[in-house]
């Protein structure tokens, strides 16, 4: 008898199952091509979007990931760089079936290729009819430039702009990925200058990003996560976004998860009936129903119960809220802006943070760098608050022996514990109209 061939859809056994990761927004793609692979004897990972495939890889260390040929949450050609970057032994195969520029042929490409033309043989559906590139020279972009993104979905009316990667992976991509320059080019050569806004002090590219993502995501109804250290601006930046946005005439409402007691921040945050509980002798509106129509902001979100991660991931998903004590529930349309100190993708593999609720607040990811990360930015920053100050009292400067001082602090409080070490020195000097070494003390600083 004649020995039956090995053929793609019958590999030989191995001593430990692949794992293949697929990344699309379109459900039925993800099953046709895990069912697919499946029958390829592949273990099949699902993930809804680029930020979501970051924390998979992460944690299950694939083999092989497929990405769809559009990302709901980050630029795909940008995507693809940086995750080739960050693991570079992984074969990449993208939806269209095309392999990633310099990218090494990995051992199971022929098989990612055969699923994939099985999965696109069979469906024509949305996915399968990416939205068109405009053929300009104009504006076009070449595949390593950061510029503008690849493709745009069709109900979009701004460019998409990438969801950096997943917050776990920065350290070990700091030294391959360079921070963005102040300039965006196109590939007909011309310059697109990012200017910063009047709330963020600072021209270091780091700053000047922050300012860009700020600008793209302003005028959509995108929820936003802000991550940075305590004390580098993080409610500055959800203030800019009210208030380039849409909702810019309606309220801003901040409230400070970390800051009220557990037993009553769920009826701060949603509201509660007269009766609910000791205490409670008139019925108030929540946080969340005071913000609608405009922008809650929920600050330290990574401090939030996990009890009452749930009950927000309700109101998340469905844009209605039940007052403690209430049976009848409230329509309230707000945008969600959170912020956090903590490495909440981390989190979300211990079980410190819904993954769920991570993955609804985290679909655009601005990050907030510590004031180490933009110290050639201390000058301006100085300038900032001593003018800030001089509109209750006469303004002073600084010598070059305080500057010096200033910078040779590592600044683990960032541009709070600036503020802080100035006003300080402001006091202590008294009516002497310029700051010395002398005056700067950073004994007192509280972080």
């Amino acid at each position: 008898m004649q020995p039956v061939p090995v053929s793609l859809l019958h590999p030989a056994p191995r001593t430990r199952q692949r794992t293949a990761l697929v990344a699309s927004a379109d459900r039925s793609f993800r099953q046709r091509l895990s069912e697919i692979l499946t029958g390829l004897r592949w273990q099949v990972r699902e993930a809804q979007g680029g930020a979501q495939a970051w924390t998979e890889a992460e944690n299950t260390a694939p083999e092989a990931v497929i990405v769809d040929s559009w990302l709901p949450d980050l630029d795909l050609a940008e995507f693809l760089n940086d995750f080739r970057g960050r693991f570079p032994q992984v074969d990449l195969v993208s939806a269209g079936g095309s392999t990633i520029q310099e990218s090494p042929r990995g051992p199971y490409r022929q098989e990612l290729l055969y699923a994939l033309r099985r999965s696109q043989d069979s469906d024509t559906a949305a996915w399968n009819a990416a939205p068109a590139l405009n053929k300009s020279p104009a504006a076009q972009v070449p595949k390593h430039t950061s510029s503008w993104p690849v493709a745009v979905p069709a109900a979009a009316t701004a460019p998409q702009e990438p969801w950096p990667v997943a917050p776990q992976a920065l350290p070990s991509l700091q030294k391959t990925v360079p921070i963005r320059s102040t300039t965006l080019s196109t590939a007909g050569g011309e310059q697109k200058s990012i200017d910063r806004l009047p709330e963020l002090i600072g021209n270091d590219p780091c700053m000047l990003e922050v300012s860009r993502r700020i600008r793209l995501v302003a005028p959509r109804m995108t929820p936003v996560l802000i991550e940075g250290p305590t004390g580098s601006g993080k409610e500055l930046v959800a203030e800019a976004l009210h208030r380039l946005s849409l909702r810019s005439r309606k309220p801003f409402v901040a409230i400070n998860c970390a800051a009220i007691p557990e037993a009553l921040l769920e009826a701060e945050l949603f509201g509660h009936t007269r009766g609910a509980f000791t205490g409670a002798v008139q019925g108030r509106v929540g946080r969340i129903e005071s913000a609608d129509g405009g922008t809650l902001f929920l600050d330290e979100i990574g401090e939030m119960p996990l009890a009452l991660q749930s009950k927000l991931l309700r109101f998340v998903e469905s844009g209605e809220l039940q007052r403690v004590g209430d049976n009848e529930t409230v329509k309230v349309d707000v945008r969600i802006v959170a912020a956090t100190h903590r490495p909440l993708a981390e989190h979300t593999l211990t079980g410190a943070f819904r993954s769920d609720l991570y993955y609804r607040l985290a679909v655009f990811l601005i990050r907030t760098p510590s004031l180490a990360e933009h110290a050639q930015d201390l000058p301006l920053l100085v300038e900032h608050f001593l003018a800030k100050m001089g509109r209750e009292a006469p303004v002073k400067s600084v010598d070059q022996s305080a500057m010096a001082k200033l910078a040779a602090h590592p600044w683990p409080g960032n541009v709070r514990e600036l503020e802080h070490v100035l006003e300080r020195a402001a006091i202590l000097a008294g009516d002497e109209a310029v700051l010395t070494a002398e005056e700067i003390d950073f004994g007192l600083t509280v972080h």
